[in-house]
């Protein structure tokens, strides 16, 4: 017999200003009136399918066992293919483009099980376009599922290593540098690093930390290793491990985005203070030569 769920997880960057969201939830009420849609987000920036596989990594841990149902597909309408796949020996599956969106997910989840192209239309809304495939493609597998069809009714077997992975960057060392890239700004300008504090040890409980360009060139800083905002003190830059086990630069109660001048993807380089350093003052921001390429 085919499991059932009651739970869908939903994520998207449809935004809730148009009636989008509102849509697919009313499908899935249509199809599964016992259902529970839980909203992650739908606050993904547009099309930005590497910060939509982000935000679903970091939520997958937390999200009750059920569907997850994550769209963020500049590809809608084309020949990507629509999926679902299953994880967990079925405890959970996750439904999408197949456009790396979903893969850091399943590999948090534990890897792929079955996995299937949404292909057959007779678990689909007949649609008058092509380009709302949360509408007419997924919203009704998820909802379906939810109701016990099993996943092999969805549509043809694909093979889960065919999966087009998510692109998340490593950090790569350079001499005594590392080299690492901002993966997420949250709402307070904390920018969570693809480094955990494991992996800065060896640098020291003050790094030195250079950035992007502002006037013209690079920045840089000492940031003091810390636990929490506050001990960081006025105007000054931490490394604080976030509540994800990443470090993320920041500051107490101001934007480290704005106050260095990045965002998702730029590059910030971590180095150890040397004992002659200009820059070993906790704080102090000056421009430099030093020029990283990209």
């Amino acid at each position: 017999m085919a499991r059932r769920y009651d739970t869908i997880s939903f994520l998207t960057d449809y935004g809730t200003v148009d009636e989008f969201v509102g849509v697919v939830k009313s499908v899935v009420r249509d199809l599964a009136n016992h259902v529970t849609v839980i909203d992650i987000t739908h606050e993904v920036p547009p099309f930005d399918v590497r910060a939509g596989s982000l935000t679903l990594a970091r939520a997958i841990s937390y999200v009750p066992s059920g569907i997850v149902l994550a769209v963020v597909d500049p590809g809608v309408g084309t020949n990507r293919l629509a999926i679902a796949v299953e994880v967990g020996d079925g405890e959970g599956v996750l439904i999408g483009p197949n456009n790396g969106l979903l893969a850091p997910a399943v590999a948090m989840a534990g890897g792929a099980g079955r996995a299937v192209v949404l292909s057959n239309e007779a678990y689909q809304l007949v649609a008058p376009g092509a380009t709302f495939a949360g509408r007419d493609i997924f919203a009704p597998a998820a909802a379906h599922l939810c109701n016990g069809v099993d996943l092999y009714e969805l549509g043809d077997p694909i093979d889960a290593e065919l999966l087009i992975p998510g692109v998340i960057p490593l950090p790569r060392n350079e001499g005594l540098a590392l080299v690492t890239e901002v993966l997420w700004v949250d709402r307070f300008g904390n920018c969570q690093l693809n480094v955990g504090p494991a992996e800065v040890a060896h640098l020291g409980d003050r790094i030195k930390v250079t950035v992007g360009e502002l006037n013209g060139a690079p920045t840089t800083r000492v940031a003091a290793m810390s636990s929490n905002f506050a001990e960081l003190g006025t105007g000054a830059v931490g490394l604080v491990t976030d509540s994800y086990g990443m470090l993320a630069l920041c500051f107490d109660r101001r934007s480290a985005a704005v106050e260095l001048g990045i965002g998702p993807s730029d590059q910030v380089v971590l180095e150890p203070v040397g004992d002659n350093d200009p820059t070993a003052t906790p704080g102090l921001s000056i421009p430099v030569n030093l020029r990283i390429n990209r």
